[in-house]
C-alpha cells in the first residue's frame, strides 16, 4: 500500500493480515492506506477465551504491579507516538499538529497513566466499635470496550486503562471506519501486557453485536449513537451485563450579556471545531443575547476565516475532512436545510463539489430558529448555528429542550452568576468559559440519553469494579 511506502511506517504493516483484509482509504485524500483484517465471531470468541483464561492472573498481580505495567505501556505508547499519530491522521483525517493526531497520542499516554496511578482505597464506612464495614471493589471480569471513528485511540484508552488497572481483562472493537488505529495501539500496549490481557477483533456490525451479548463479558463501555446505545442495553439484558454508554450530545453553550466577545472568541471556536466538530461533546449550537449578538458573531468569524483546513499530514493544518460519506452527507444536508430557510450564512456553507476528500468548509450560521434542524439535530461537523435570545430563562429553556445532555457551557465575564446559570442546565458537565476541557481526575459521563455511567478519576475505576462489603 502507499502508506508503507510514504510514511515508512512498519507499524502500519504489522498490524495488516498476510491475505486479504478490507482495504482502508485516507477521508482527505480517497487514497488506499492499508488492509484490516475481518475477523469473525469464531475470532471473537477465540478472544474472549483467552481473556478469561488470563483474567484471574492479571487480578492476582494486585493494583501496584498492574500500575507498573499499565505504566510502561504508557510508555510503549510514547516511544511510538509518531507512527501511532500518522496512522492516525491518515485513516481518522484529523491534522497531526494543533488538537489533533499528536495530541490524541499524547492523551492516550496521559490518560492511561492517570488511570494506572489514581489511588483507590478501601473504604471504612462503618466502624463504631461494634460493627466494622469496609467498602472495597473486585475486578468484574472480562470487559467489552467497543469504540467510535471520531477519537479512535483515546477513547479506546479512556476504555481499556481503567479496565485493566482494576483487574479486568478487556475485548477491543474498533469502528469499522476506524480500525488500523485502534489495531496498533493494542498492538503497541501489548508490548508491555502480559498475553491474553488486551485483544481486539475487527470487523462490522455482526461482530460487535456478538461482543455486546456475549455471555462470556461482563461489562460493555460503549462510546457512539444513542441507538446503538440502545441495542446493548436491550442485548444486555439476558445477562445482565454491567453498563457505561457515552452516547450522542448536542451540547448548548449560552452567552450571557456580560462577556467580553473577543475574549471568548477562541475558546467559542475550538469548543464547537475541535476534531472538526466530530466529538460528542463539542459545542452544537450557541445561544447568545441580542445585547452581544452581533459581536459574537463577527469574532468568531474573524477567528475562524484564519483556521486552516486541508490534507493532515501537511503540518499547517488544524482542521481536517469529515471521516467518511456517510457524516459528511448528513453535515451538508443539515447546512442546505439552513440555508433554504433564510438562515444568514457568517462563514462557509459552500463545500467544492470537486474538492477530493469529504472537506465541509468551515460555516457558521446566523439568524436561525431554534427549531430549525441544523440546531434541534446533532451535526456531528463543522457547521455552528448560532442562535439569538433576550431573556436568559428562554435560553435555559432552549438549551434543555432536547432530550441528550452530556455537555454544556456558560460564557460570561460574572464566574459566579455564570454558575448560577449553568446549575440549571440539565447535562452530565457544565464548563464555564471553555467547552469540551476533560480531565482525567473529573468524573465525565452523560444525562438523559446521552448515557449513564461514569469515566475517569476515582469514580470511573469503581464503575469498573464490583462493589464488595467486608463486614465484620
Amino acid at each position: 500500500m502507499t502508506a508503507q511506502t510514504d510514511l515508512n511506517n512498519s507499524l502500519l504493516t504489522a498490524i495488516q493480515p498476510d491475505h486479504g483484509g478490507r482495504v482502508i482509504l485516507d477521508p482527505a485524500t480517497g487514497e488506499p492506506i492499508g488492509r484490516a483484517p475481518e475477523h469473525s465471531v469464531v475470532d471473537l470468541q477465540e478472544a474472549i477465551d483467552a481473556a478469561k483464561a488470563a483474567q484471574p492472573g492479571w487480578a492476582a498481580l494486585g493494583h501496584a504491579q498492574r500500575t507498573s505495567l499499565l505504566n510502561k505501556a504508557a510508555d510503549a505508547i510514547e516511544a511510538h507516538a509518531e507512527e501511532l499519530a500518522r496512522i492516525l491522521s491518515r485513516e481518522q483525517g484529523k491534522p497531526l499538529n494543533g488538537p489533533n493526531a499528536r495530541f490524541e497520542v499524547g492523551a492516550c499516554v496521559a490518560w492511561l497513566r492517570a488511570a494506572a496511578d489514581t489511588p483507590l482505597e478501601p473504604e471504612t464506612v462503618v466502624d463504631d466499635g461494634t460493627t466494622r464495614a469496609v467498602l472495597t471493589y473486585r475486578p468484574l471480569g472480562v470487559v467489552a470496550a467497543i469504540g467510535p471513528w471520531n477519537w479512535p485511540m483515546m477513547i479506546t484508552v479512556w476504555q481499556l486503562g481503567p479496565a485493566l488497572r482494576m483487574g479486568n481483562t478487556v475485548v477491543v472493537k474498533p469502528s469499522e471506519h476506524t480500525p488500523l488505529s485502534v489495531l496498533a495501539l493494542v498492538k503497541v500496549i501489548n508490548e508491555a501486557l502480559p498475553a491474553g490481557v488486551l485483544s481486539a477483533v475487527s470487523g462490522g456490525r455482526e461482530v460487535g453485536e456478538a461482543l455486546a451479548g456475549h455471555p462470556g463479558v461482563d461489562k460493555v463501555m460503549f462510546t457512539g449513537s444513542t441507538a446503538t446505545g440502545k441495542a446493548i442495553v436491550r442485548s444486555s439484558a439476558d445477562t445482565l451485563k454491567r453498563l457505561t454508554l457515552e452516547l450522542g450530545g448536542n451540547d448548548p453553550g449560552i452567552v450571557l450579556p456580560d462577556a467580553d466577545p473577543k475574549a471568548i472568541a477562541e475558546g467559542l471556536f475550538w469548543g464547537a471545531f475541535i476534531n472538526t466538530g466530530q466529538t460528542c461533546a463539542a459545542l452544537k449550537r450557541l445561544y447568545v443575547h441580542q445585547d452581544i449578538y452581533d459581536q459574537v458573531c463577527q469574532a468568531i468569524t474573524d477567528y475562524a476565516a484564519n483556521v486552516p483546513m486541508g490534507v493532515g499530514l501537511e503540518e499547517q493544518n488544524v482542521l481536517g475532512p469529515l471521516q467518511n460519506a456517510s457524516q459528511y452527507a448528513i453535515v451538508k444536508d443539515l447546512v442546505q436545510a439552513a440555508k433554504d430557510s433564510g438562515a444568514r450564512i457568517l462563514l462557509g456553507g459552500n463545500p467544492d463539489p470537486e474538492a477530493k476528500g469529504y472537506f465541509y468548509p468551515t460555516t457558521l450560521v446566523a439568524d436561525i430558529d431554534n427549531t430549525n434542524p441544523l440546531v434541534a439535530q446533532e451535526q456531528f461537523g463543522p457547521a455552528l448555528p448560532i442562535i439569538k435570545y433576550t431573556d436568559i430563562e428562554d435560553a435555559v429553556k432552549m438549551a434543555n429542550a432536547l432530550e441528550v445532555g452530556l455537555g454544556a457551557s456558560v460564557w460570561s465575564s460574572d464566574r459566579e452568576k455564570a454558575r448560577e446559570v449553568a446549575a440549571r442546565i440539565e447535562a452530565g458537565t457544565v464548563w464555564i468559559n471553555e467547552h469540551g476541557a476533560i480531565d482525567p481526575r473529573v468524573p465525565f459521563g452523560g444525562a438523559k440519553q446521552s448515557g449513564y455511567g461514569l469515566e475517569f478519576g476515582v469514580e470511573g475505576l469503581k464503575h469498573l469494579g464490583q462493589p464488595q462489603i467486608i463486614k465484620g
